[in-house]
């Protein structure tokens, strides 16, 4: 991203308690064009926009609502959207964003794996997690995987706006709330079982858990069998836990999985 382009101070709007679409308004944020091999749609710039706007979610309606007030404001600009991880990824190798908004819960390729991805093919990407679960559940491990920041679905559309603003800067957007938990994970106290894991083992906890086989993860995840084994050991003894059954019931419990 062109570090040089100037970014204006967000502008002052008024409270705002859902980012969904409000009846009988309509989305119009330029022509979306299709990207070939893949489902991602590509919109026609506007030249006057500076903050280049990729949106990663499976709900049309989240997608849309997003549009609906980023349009909203001079300075940014949808430039794509996906459905998926997999389009999402397509999209960022072949046409140019500044801003990531990436659900952590897709089909096809999760948003945590995605993140991932997407750090190795463009390291310095910012990379905005949007989501419907609570902070304490993944905020810690996902700016451990290189997240640029974490805003919760039911925020205020001004918060939104503001986290884009600031990672487009590339800065880190932390709320109040999420920098009292980084405080206590810096401290050590009142940490989750899955806060101590690195980024890699939260990965595999994950697949662990949703009932994934070592020799699957294996695969999908280019890595030998011992090596995932070698972690499925480390995960458990972590979390002191015994089976992969006991690493289900938490992230279930724990809203980590579906």
């Amino acid at each position: 991203m062109d570090r040089s382009r100037s970014v204006p101070p967000a502008a002052s709007r008024g409270a705002a308690t859902c980012i969904f679409p409000r009846p009988g308004f309509s989305v119009n944020v330029g022509t979306a064009q299709p990207l070939a091999a893949s489902g991602a749609h590509v919109f026609e710039p506007n030249t006057l926009v500076s903050i280049r706007i990729l949106i990663a979610d499976d709900h049309a309606i989240v997608r849309a609502g997003l549009q609906q007030f980023i349009a909203d404001e001079p300075d940014l600009e949808v430039v794509g959207e996906a459905g998926t991880g997999t389009e999402a990824l397509a999209f960022i190798r072949s046409q140019p964003c500044d801003v990531v908004l990436l659900d952590i819960s897709m089909p096809d390729l999760n948003g945590v794996d995605a993140l991932l991805q997407i750090r190795r093919v463009k390291p310095d990407l910012p990379v905005l997690i949007l989501t419907a679960y609570p902070e304490e559940q993944y905020a810690v491990s996902l700016l451990r995987a290189g997240a640029s920041g974490f805003v919760r679905k039911e925020s205020a559309p001004e918060q939104l706006i503001a986290a884009i603003r600031t990672v487009a800067q590339g800065r880190k957007y932390v709320s109040p709330s999420l920098g009292q938990l980084l405080l206590k994970d810096l401290e050590g106290s009142d940490r989750p079982a899955h806060a101590t894991l690195s980024e890699r083992e939260f990965q595999i906890f994950r697949r662990l858990a949703s009932g994934q086989s070592v020799s699957r993860i294996a695969e999908e995840l280019f890595l030998s069998v011992k090596t995932v084994s070698t972690y499925r050991t480390r995960i458990l003894e972590k979390m002191e836990m015994r089976t992969n059954a006991d690493l289900t019931y938490y992230a279930v419990k724990n809203g980590l999985i579906e």
